[in-house]
């Protein structure tokens, strides 16, 4: 598949097709989406909001959740505020979403399936990375997505004048509803 995609790619600069999209850094709508990498939301998503290319700064990761305080979701939003001038964040989770009941058990028996030793898990568990809030999902989306916001909202390093809200799309229509 990637080899595909490379040779495609060639034709792609061969013709130009990227100007269409030439953009700046910086997202003209001072905008900042969390959301989840789901498939369903590659082109939903931006089409539901009506953003085009170089409107905002979309930062995808499994769930559209921030898991802690210092993750690399909140690392790219910190950057997005103070470098590249967002104002204004939403955080888009989404119906039927994969991460909605996702458990540790159920990735340890996949991982031992495909080689991952019980003895490599045991490692990571002593270097202090708690595999089980790490590979969490959420049981409520609403709740999720209020408790992410909240996060957000009253990081040490967000400033107050930041506008964060929360919303959940439906996976098939696009249509948003806040929480």
């Amino acid at each position: 598949m990637i080899d595909r995609i490379i040779d495609y790619n060639k034709g792609f600069v061969e013709n130009k097709e990227y100007e269409k999209f030439v953009t700046d850094k910086y997202p003209d709508k001072k905008l900042a989406v969390l959301s989840c990498m789901d498939t369903r939301l590659t082109e939903l998503l931006p089409a539901a909001l009506g953003l085009k290319n170089g409107d905002a700064k979309i930062i995808k990761n499994a769930g559209g959740l921030v898991i802690s305080a210092f993750d690399s979701a909140m690392r790219s939003l910190i950057v997005a505020i103070y470098e590249l001038g967002v104002e204004e964040i939403m955080v888009v989770a989404h119906s039927h979403c994969g991460a909605c009941h996702m458990s540790y058990e159920h990735f340890h028996e996949q991982m031992i399936a495909r080689g991952v030793t019980d003895s490599t898990l045991a490692t990571i568990r002593k270097c202090g990375i708690d595999l089980d809030a790490w590979l969490e999902g959420f049981k409520d989306t609403p709740e999720s997505v209020r408790r992410t916001v909240e996060t957000i909202r009253t990081h040490p390093l967000v400033p107050k004048d930041i506008i964060v809200r929360g919303f959940i799309i439906d996976s098939e229509t696009g249509e948003l509803e806040e929480m």
